[in-house]
């Protein structure tokens, strides 16, 4: 499992913190990224704040293989993400000639001149990849192993599948499932023990209530077949529940 990539995901915006809008992209993001057989593994939702953001660019970097970031690259003055990722890596950012020429003929298509405002989206670090974005032309970047997208649903989503292709996944996730009508105070001390057991494997418990009975579904994940099939075998052993 060592040599399992891993990501983690910087959500930047006041906006979400205050509540004002609702977070889809980390929902999204996870569940490409376990379809490429890349673990999430962490997920921080920090404010408009350079140093903070940064900050948080630097340690995640440091700490994951994949590092992606939604929001803050947008025309306006409290899009800063662009900057405070250039200085997490000590790189010069400015506007950058093919990051302009996208966005020129964008708004000439549309009839409109680019002005000041929208010439901020052209702001590139030094050295970053520049990433498509087919719905509003403003390019996301990738710089060493952050990449850099925007906070709008449909545009994050679009970028998410530029970038994919590029990335390398694992071993592929497999799991199995069983659904159990039982507390989880019954299932806690025998899940528990199994946990132990098979130290390699992922156990979850996700309780659940329905029309009035307690439940919940126990998960099993992990990259080794044989390795899942013995572990339920034994969680039916311990929990004869399962299989009923």
């Amino acid at each position: 499992m060592t040599d399992t990539p891993t990501a983690a995901m910087l959500v930047i915006g006041d906006e979400i913190l205050s509540g004002r809008t609702r977070d889809s992209n980390m929902h999204f993001l996870a569940g490409e990224l376990t379809r490429h057989n890349i673990p999430l593994m962490e997920v921080r939702v920090i404010p408009d704040i350079a140093a903070t953001i940064t900050a948080a660019v630097t340690a995640l970097s440091e700490a994951h293989t994949y590092v992606f970031t939604s929001g803050g690259i947008g025309p306006t003055h409290d899009d800063i993400t662009a900057d405070a990722v250039a200085a997490a890596f000590g790189a010069h950012i400015g506007v950058r000639d093919d990051a302009r020429a996208i966005l020129e003929a964008h708004y000439a298509n549309r009839g409109t001149t680019i002005n000041e405002a929208r010439l901020r989206m052209a702001r590139i670090p030094e050295g970053a990849a520049l990433i498509d974005n087919p719905v509003s032309a403003a390019p996301g970047f990738i710089l060493g192993n952050v990449h850099v997208m925007a906070g709008v649903p449909a545009v994050f989503e679009a970028m998410v599948a530029s970038v994919l292709p590029g990335l390398t996944g694992g071993a592929p996730l497999l799991s199995q499932s069983v659904t159990l009508y039982m507390p989880e105070g019954e299932i806690a001390g025998p899940l528990g023990a199994l946990a132990r057991d098979f130290p390699d494997l992922s156990m979850g418990s996700y309780p659940f209530q329905r029309d009035g009975a307690f439940g919940a579904q126990i998960v099993v994940r992990g990259t080794d077949g044989p390795r899942i099939d013995a572990a339920m075998a034994r969680l039916g052993e311990v929990l004869p529940q399962v299989g009923k």
